[in-house]
C-alpha cells in the first residue's frame, strides 16, 4: 500500500515511498501510486513491472482501463486479439472484457501504467482461453470493443513553448471515466499555472520536474506520482537541462484546462477558488 507523503489538503505526492502490491504471479509486481487512500475519487494509477517473459494472465475489472507502455514492448492479449504495444503506446480496455499483458522481451524488464476508472483497484482472474487473432502492430476492427492509440509525431502538438502532448485515451478514442496522456518537456519548459474540474495524477516517468501546488514546491523523478485534487492551481517545469517526460490522467472522460495567474502556484496570491467555480 502506497503511503501519501503529505496531507491531501496540501500538496499531495503520492508516490515517493513504494511498495510492490501481492500479486502471488511469477515476475509481475504491481504498484499502486493514486487511490483512494490518497483521497482520489473516480480514478486511480500505478504501474506494472515484468521480468523477461513474465506475463498478467487473462483478468478482467468492472471499471474501464488504459494500459500505456513505458519501457520495452508489451503483447496485450484482448479476448484473444493479440496487439504488440511499443513504448508511448496505449490501450484502453472497457469494463468487463478480458485482457492479459505479456513482456515481449527475453532479456529487457516491461514497465506499463495502468489507469483505472475507480479509486479502488481491484481485478478478477479468469480460467478461460480465447483462439488467437495475432493483430501485430495493428489496430482493433471496427466493432472492437478496445482502442488503440499509438505515439505518432503527427498526433503530437505543442501545449505550451517547448511542452508537447499526445492525448492516448479519452471519450473521443472510447474511453469512459477516465482520460489521460503523455507529456514531453524540453529543457526549460512548463506548462502555465491552471485548474482542473476533476482530480489528476501525474507520474515522472523521464528526466526531473518541479511541481508546484498553491506555494508548495515538490521535485519529481523516477516515477514519482502527483495528485492535485480538483481545482487545486498548479503546475509543472522543467528546471533541468535535461527532457522531462509525463503520464498524466484525469478522472474526467476528457482532457480541461482552465488558466489562472501564476501567483496562485507560486503562493503569492491566496487561492479561494471560489470566483473560478
Amino acid at each position: 500500500m502506497i503511503e501519501c507523503s503529505f496531507p491531501v489538503k496540501e500538496a499531495i505526492l503520492c508516490a515517493r515511498t513504494r511498495q510492490a502490491m501481492p500479486l502471488g504471479i511469477a515476475g509481475v509486481e504491481l504498484y499502486t501510486f493514486v487511490s483512494e487512500a490518497c483521497g482520489a475519487t473516480g480514478f486511480s494509477t500505478g504501474i506494472a513491472k515484468f521480468k523477461p517473459s513474465a506475463f498478467l494472465p487473462y483478468h478482467s475489472h468492472t471499471f474501464s482501463e488504459a494500459i500505456t507502455v513505458l519501457q520495452s514492448s508489451a503483447r496485450v492479449l484482448v479476448e484473444g486479439r493479440a496487439y504488440r504495444l511499443n513504448p508511448r503506446d496505449s490501450v484502453h480496455i472497457p469494463a468487463g472484457v478480458a485482457h492479459q499483458v505479456e513482456n515481449c522481451a527475453f532479456d529487457k524488464e516491461l514497465v506499463a501504467h495502468w489507469s483505472f476508472a475507480t479509486a479502488r483497484p481491484s481485478r478478477e482472474l479468469i480460467d478461460r482461453t480465447f483462439p488467437l487473432d495475432d493483430r501485430g502492430s495493428g489496430d482493433p476492427a471496427d466493432g472492437d470493443p478496445e482502442t488503440i492509440v499509438r505515439y505518432k509525431s503527427e498526433l503530437v502538438y505543442e501545449l505550451s513553448k517547448g511542452a508537447f502532448f499526445l492525448d492516448l485515451f479519452a471519450r473521443r478514442f472510447g474511453a469512459r471515466g477516465i482520460c489521460g496522456g503523455h507529456g514531453r518537456f524540453l529543457p526549460g519548459a512548463s506548462l502555465p499555472c491552471h485548474i482542473h474540474d476533476f482530480d489528476e495524477s501525474i507520474t515522472i516517468v523521464r528526466g526531473a520536474a518541479v511541481c508546484l501546488v498553491q506555494g508548495h514546491r515538490y521535485e519529481l523523478s523516477d516515477n514519482d506520482t502527483a495528485f492535485v485534487p480538483k481545482g487545486l492551481p498548479h503546475r509543472f517545469l522543467n528546471l533541468s537541462d535535461a527532457e522531462m517526460e509525463m503520464v498524466w490522467v484525469y478522472a474526467g472522460d476528457e482532457p480541461d484546462r482552465r488558466m489562472v495567474q501564476s501567483e496562485y502556484c507560486s503562493g503569492e496570491l491566496a487561492w479561494r477558488g471560489a470566483e473560478f467555480a
